[in-house]
């Protein structure tokens, strides 16, 4: 008689390679950063990893965002986001965007929202100033160019705050007043808007000059900063210089009563001599007149007296430390007779009358012996009243011979 083979065996096995399989899939498991359902990939993603670069936002409150939410540029879906985490009080969120996407490097991001109830996405734009540079691998976005827009909870609650508690019960006080004010004023206040326009106008026309004059005061402010240090030395050598004032200052009051006298006294002077004055000036002018009309004549005569009695020429034609200088000098009274009679420009002077000499007797002279001749001259001591005489500038009293 056989016995039956007990059916729990197959149990049992099928069991232990639960086990087993339990135990093999744990390591793996615990090897896997595995996030949740962000993690899993879904249809129809508008990114791959080969495709993309990645770029890091910082932003002071990312509302709701997670992981796998669209980044748009221009509403058109150019990447997701990849990861949010906490930096501090604020969030980094990774983006992950197509490699075909072109952006400026200091493009700027904003969290928004679809429609009223839609879901939120990460917007990419240009900056409002000069764009730069391209958005690259590894590039990040500081809170400066990050921002999002207000919640509709936000608006809602303003809003309400707005009609329950806020300013609408004071409209129609402000209203009133502002009607109460304009009553009869409406010619004033269109005036008032006309000349208000002008005086825009004027100033937009001129801001070229006002933006200049305001660069010229930033430059001013500049230089007075960096002189700073000579300034406040001026600054404190000034106290010194005001305390000597103040001790002398009753010395510079009774300078300036003095001052006041000294102006009296010079205007009885004044009054008193102006008739003397202005006729001395009056018999001032014919001299003045004549000296105005010699014109160079002058100058070249002073110039000739000063070198008298060599012409101004001799010091660029002698060379040397001397020079000889040649003088007839006819003393006859005929000769000075002939020099008076001479014609010129000026009046003519009556020469007194000279009574004629008696005829001397022929009276024979003596023999005189020859003199000697000395040497060096070449005529004796009698040869007439003409006299030959050089004179040196530098030599003895025979240089003009021996030259």
């Amino acid at each position: 008689m056989t016995r039956p083979r007990p059916r729990s065996r197959p149990r049992q096995r099928r069991a232990l390679v639960g086990l087993a399989s339990l135990a093999a899939a744990v390591p793996l498991l615990a090897a896997c950063d595995f996030d949740g359902a962000y993690d899993l990939p879904l249809p129809g993603s508008p990114v791959s990893g080969e495709e993309t670069f990645t770029v890091t936002a910082e932003f002071h409150d990312v509302l709701n965002v997670v992981p796998r939410s669209p980044v748009m540029v221009s509403d058109v879906v150019v990447g997701e986001v990849d990861e949010v985490d906490r930096d501090g009080w604020n969030a980094v969120v990774r983006l992950k965007i197509r490699s075909d996407i072109e952006l400026p490097d200091n493009a700027v991001a904003e969290i928004r929202q679809t429609s009223l109830l839609g879901e939120k996405y990460v917007a990419l734009e240009e900056p409002t100033g000069r764009a730069r540079g391209r958005l690259e691998d590894g590039d990040r976005l500081e809170l400066a160019d990050t921002g999002r827009n207000p919640e509709v909870e936000e608006v809602l609650g303003a809003l309400s705050f707005l009609l329950s508690g806020g300013g609408v019960g004071q409209i129609k006080q402000i209203s009133d007043e502002v009607n109460d004010m304009l009553s009869g004023r409406t010619d004033d206040v269109r005036s008032l808007f006309g000349q208000l326009e002008e005086l825009v106008g004027g100033l937009d026309e001129q801001k070229d000059d006002i933006v200049s004059a305001m660069e010229s005061l930033n430059r001013l402010a500049a230089t007075l900063n960096r002189e700073s240090r000579t300034i406040t030395d001026a600054i404190e050598a000034t106290g010194p210089a005001l305390e000597v004032l103040n001790q002398q200052h009753e010395q510079l009051v009774a300078m300036l009563g003095q001052l006041d006298e000294l102006g009296e006294v010079g205007t009885r002077v004044i009054n008193g001599t102006k008739e003397n004055l202005l006729a001395d000036l009056d018999h001032l002018r014919p001299i003045l007149k004549r000296l105005n009309e010699t014109g160079d004549s002058l100058p070249r005569g002073l110039s000739l007296l000063i070198s008298f009695p060599f012409p101004e020429q001799a010091s660029e034609i002698v060379k040397g430390d001397y020079a000889n200088a040649k003088f007839a000098l006819d003393v006859s009274l005929e000769g000075l007779t002939q020099l008076i009679e001479q014609p010129g420009d000026g009046p003519s002077i009556p020469l007194p009358d000279i009574p004629g000499l008696p005829d001397l007797p022929d009276i024979p002279l003596p023999d005189i012996p020859g003199l000697p001749t000395l040497p060096g001259l070449g005529r004796t001591a009698t040869d007439g009243y003409t006299h030959d005489a050089s004179v040196g500038t530098g030599g003895g009293l025979l240089a003009g011979g021996l030259g």
